[in-house]
C-alpha cells in the first residue's frame, strides 16, 4: 500500500465547459485557470482506493465566459459574482467505478453559495507518479443553487446546465 501522492492543478491545461439551452439557441462558455489539488494513492499506475483520497478544486466565476459580453455580463449578476466569487468542488468519496480507469466520486459542489452533494462517473489516467488527468461531465439544475433561469428579451435559458470538466495535475 503506498501513501497519497499530491497534485497540484495545472490552470492553463485545466478547463470548465458549460453548455446550457435556451429558447433560441445553445449557449456555451468555457474557463480555464481551474485550481487546488487532487491527493491519492497510486499503485502501478493506478489509484489505490484503499487509501482515503481529497480533492478541492475551485474557478473564479470571473473566469467563465462565452464569448458574448451581455450574457456574461448577465451570468455575473445572476450569480452574485461580487459576493459568491469562487466555485468550489471538494471530494469526499471515491470508489471503482463500472469499468477499468472510472471511479465513482461523490462531493461537494459550492455554487452560489449553496453546497449540494454530487456524484459523477470520472475517467481518471495517471502517469507513473508525475501527471494526473481527469475528466467527467455532469448536468445540473442550477434551481437546485437558489438561482432562477434568465430571461433575456426573447432568450429564456433553461435550468439544466451540463458541465464538463478537463484536469490536468502535476506532482
Amino acid at each position: 500500500m503506498a501513501g497519497p501522492v499530491r497534485f497540484r492543478l495545472v490552470p492553463e491545461r485545466s478547463t470548465v465547459a458549460i453548455h446550457a439551452t435556451s429558447s433560441i439557441h445553445p449557449i456555451d462558455g468555457v474557463a480555464d485557470g481551474v485550481t487546488g489539488f487532487v491527493e491519492l494513492a497510486v499503485t502501478g499506475g493506478e489509484p489505490d482506493l484503499s487509501v482515503p483520497s481529497t480533492a478541492r478544486i475551485e474557478l473564479e466565476v470571473d473566469h467563465l465566459s462565452s464569448g458574448n459580453a451581455a450574457y456574461d455580463s448577465e451570468m455575473r449578476r445572476r450569480l452574485d459574482a461580487r459576493r459568491f466569487p469562487t466555485i468550489v468542488g471538494e471530494l469526499t468519496g471515491v470508489e471503482a467505478g463500472a469499468r477499468p480507469g472510472i471511479y465513482r466520486a461523490t462531493g461537494d459542489l459550492t455554487f452560489h453559495g449553496v453546497m449540494r452533494t454530487l456524484s459523477a462517473d470520472i475517467a481518471v489516467e495517471v502517469d507513473g507518479t508525475s501527471e494526473l488527468r481527469a475528466a467527467w461531465e455532469q448536468t445540473i439544475d442550477i434551481r437546485d443553487f437558489d438561482l432562477k433561469p434568465p430571461r433575456i428579451l426573447m432568450l429564456k435559458v433553461h435550468p439544466e446546465v451540463r458541465i464538463e470538466v478537463r484536469l490536468v495535475a502535476d506532482r
